[in-house]
């Protein structure tokens, strides 16, 4: 996996990865991570990728990863 750049952001750490013919968005917020895979072809220019991380792609990023520290702390107790 190579890593093309690093996207800055306040809150999140996002990283444009490329592997295997995709390029791989990278967000992370503490423990928790999310990838969302693209084709090569299916995207014009690094630019295009970059214009895709809206401020709602991103606000439902945090919501899921609100709900998956939520249903970890719940498979925690469980355990």
């Amino acid at each position: 996996m190579r890593l093309i750049k690093d996207i800055p952001h306040e809150r999140f750490k996002i990283q444009l990865l490329n592997y295997n013919s995709k390029y791989i968005v990278k967000i992370e917020l503490g423990q928790f991570e999310q990838l969302f895979k693209i084709g090569e072809l299916d995207v014009d220019s690094i630019e295009t990728i970059e214009k895709m991380l809206t401020p709602e792609l991103l606000s439902n990023c945090l919501h899921r990863f609100i709900e998956m520290r939520s249903d970890w702390q719940l498979a925690f107790q469980n355990s």
